[in-house]
C-alpha cells in the first residue's frame, strides 16, 4: 500500500465491522477501503505501533466492564489478525495508548474513574492487567461531575509519564510508570478552573508547552511544561467557538501541526475546526477562524504525518471528511471528499 494508511475505530455492535483500514490519496484527499473487522462491541478509541505491525483498541461499554483487543497488524497488506482480549475492570474505556517505548498499554475507564497499565507481550498480546489507581472526588457540575471521569491517557515525549485529564475532578493528574514495579506512581495534579471539564492533552512537538481542551466550557487552556518536574503551569485560555454562538457545545479533541505553528481543536454542537496560529516562542494561541465539519459530531479529527491533510470524524452524521492545509497560516479548505462510515470516533494516520 502506497498511500497514506488511515486507521479508524467506532461505534459498533459485536456483529457488525467496526474497525477499518483505508488509505488516503494525498492529492484528492479521497478515502480507499482496504479491510474491516468486527467481533468487538464499540472499538471506539486505537492506537497503532510505531512499526505498524499491531493494533490496540478499547471496548468502550458500559453496562459491563470494558475491554482492551489486540491485533497483528500486516500494513502491507492491510490485514488484522486479533490476538487477545482483557477486562479494563471499568466501564467506557474511552481511550489508549502505547507507553514506555512500547513496554505496557494505558487507558481510563471514563466510567468508574480509573487508569490501568497493562504489559505488552514480546508477541504483542496483552499481559494480565498489572496495576490500576482510582480517581475520588468530584467538581461544581452535578450532571458531569458528581464523580471522576479520566478521559485521556497522554503519554510525555520520554515516554515514561501519563498525563490525565479528568473530566469530572477538573484535574489533570499526572503519573510515572515504574518499569520493574509494573506500575502507576503519582507524580502530582494541575487544576483547571471549575466546570471546564479537561478532555484530551497534547505536548508542543518541539517546545516545551502543553495544551488541554476542555469538554464542558469549551476551552483551550495553554501550559508551559517542565520536563525534569513534569509539571504544568497555564499561561493562556481561549474559547473554542465564536463569540455569538448561543448554542449547545461541547469540545472534543485538540492536536497541534507537525511544524508546531498551528493547534486545532473541535466542537460537537457548532460543529466545526477552530483554528489557532501557535507562538513557537511563548506557547501563546492567536485565533484564525472557524471550519465547518460537514456533519454532526466531529469526536475526533487527525493530521497526516507531513501536516498537508487534516480528517475529520463525524460520529453522529456518520461521516469522514478531509481537508487541504495551508502551510503559511494553518486555513482548512475542504476537498470536496467526504466517506460513509458509521459512527466513526477514532482516527489514526501513518505513512
Amino acid at each position: 500500500m502506497s498511500h497514506t494508511i488511515v486507521y479508524i475505530g467506532s461505534y459498533a455492535e459485536r456483529s457488525a465491522q467496526s474497525i477499518y483500514i483505508y488509505t488516503l490519496d494525498g492529492e484528492t484527499g479521497k478515502l480507499a477501503y482496504v479491510h474491516s473487522t468486527g467481533g468487538v462491541l464499540n472499538p471506539s478509541f486505537l492506537t497503532v505501533n510505531a512499526d505498524q505491525t499491531r493494533l490496540y483498541a478499547v471496548s468502550e461499554t458500559t453496562q459491563q466492564p470494558g475491554s482492551v483487543v489486540s491485533y497483528v497488524l500486516d500494513a502491507h497488506k492491510g490485514q488484522l489478525t486479533p490476538i487477545n482480549e482483557q477486562s479494563t475492570n471499568g466501564g467506557a474505556p474511552c481511550h489508549i495508548a502505547i507507553a514506555d517505548k512500547g513496554n505496557f498499554l494505558v487507558l481510563p475507564n471514563y466510567i468508574g474513574g480509573s487508569i490501568c497499565l497493562y504489559p505488552i507481550q514480546p508477541d504483542g498480546s496483552i499481559g494480565n492487567r498489572a496495576y490500576e489507581v482510582q480517581h475520588h472526588g468530584s467538581s461544581i457540575n452535578p450532571d458531569r461531575q458528581d464523580t471522576p471521569h479520566p478521559h485521556s491517557t497522554n503519554v510525555d515525549p520520554s515516554g515514561k509519564f501519563i498525563f490525565v485529564p479528568d473530566l469530572g475532578l477538573d484535574k489533570i493528574v499526572t503519573y510515572e510508570i515504574d518499569r520493574e514495579a509494573k506500575q502507576l506512581i503519582l507524580q502530582g495534579e494541575t487544576a483547571v478552573k471549575p466546570g471546564s471539564g479537561p478532555r484530551h492533552f497534547v505536548f508542543h512537538p518541539q517546545h516545551n508547552y502543553a495544551y488541554v481542551i476542555n469538554e464542558i466550557s469549551s476551552t483551550i487552556i495553554a501550559f508551559t511544561y517542565d520536563p525534569e518536574l513534569q509539571t504544568l503551569a497555564a499561561i493562556q485560555t481561549v474559547g473554542t467557538l465564536p463569540a455569538d454562538y448561543q448554542g449547545v457545545n461541547t469540545a472534543a479533541e485538540v492536536l497541534i501541526h507537525p511544524s508546531g505553528q498551528f493547534l486545532y481543536g473541535s466542537n460537537r454542537g457548532h460543529d466545526s475546526i477552530v483554528v489557532f496560529a501557535l507562538n513557537p516562542t511563548t506557547g501563546q494561541l492567536t485565533y484564525v477562524e472557524h471550519v465547518s465539519t460537514q456533519g454532526k459530531g466531529p469526536r475526533n479529527f487527525a493530521l497526516t504525518p507531513d501536516g498537508a491533510m487534516l480528517l475529520v470524524a463525524n460520529q453522529d452524521s456518520s461521516n469522514i471528511v478531509s481537508y487541504r492545509i495551508d502551510q503559511q497560516t494553518g486555513k482548512l479548505t475542504a476537498t470536496g471528499e467526504s466517506l460513509e462510515i458509521p459512527h466513526p470516533v477514532c482516527l489514526k494516520i501513518f505513512n
